[in-house]
């Protein structure tokens, strides 16, 4: 398989940010979260976090881990999301480049090998963080509707992941 190919797998795919197996990163010395937000840990419209986002990043925090937001979307939106949550965050990150996740380690005083990167998307998330040397879980979208960009964004992750799953590099149904 070649590298390029292998960028765009992630290590992990779950339903979602609620069956992160917290148990099983601590066994691996994870202490870092980075997550995407628009469909990663709410809809792309929805302008704060449900209660249950809320009881669950409490519980992660509990747990010892620390938790950045890393988004392509503008300050505005990253920020009245973020700061209420106490979350960290980093807006306008230009995913898939690496800069934002590296940022994000250094800010939480972590290696790459102590955080991992959760999105909802191939091209951005699990793209990016592979690039930049961290485990990356890809988790199915929260919302179904999505921003201008995604939509092209995703018409494209359909393609690509059509592929791997041709090519027998993908178990998971879509």
């Amino acid at each position: 398989m070649s590298i390029v190919i292998k960028q765009f797998i992630p290590n992990e795919y779950i339903p979602s940010v609620f069956d992160l197996n917290l148990e099983e990163l601590n066994d691996r010395q994870i202490k870092g979260i980075i997550t995407d937000l628009d469909n990663t840990l709410v809809e792309w419209d929805r302008p704060e976090a449900t209660p249950e986002l809320l009881d669950w990043m409490y519980f992660v925090k509990r747990q010892g881990f620390q938790v950045t937001i890393v988004s392509n979307n503008n300050k505005e939106r990253v920020s009245s999301f973020s700061e209420p949550t106490g979350i960290q965050f980093i807006h306008s990150a230009k995913k898939p480049m690496g800069h934002a996740f590296r940022k994000a380690c250094k800010r939480m005083g972590l290696k790459k090998n102590e955080v991992v990167v959760i999105g909802d998307q191939v091209l951005t998330d699990v793209f990016g963080g592979n690039r930049a040397g961290f485990y990356t879980v890809l988790v199915v979208p929260v919302g179904q509707g999505d921003g201008f960009f995604t939509k092209i964004n995703r018409k494209v992750e359909r393609r690509v992941l059509h592929r791997l799953k041709d090519k027998g590099l993908i178990q998971w149904e879509e």
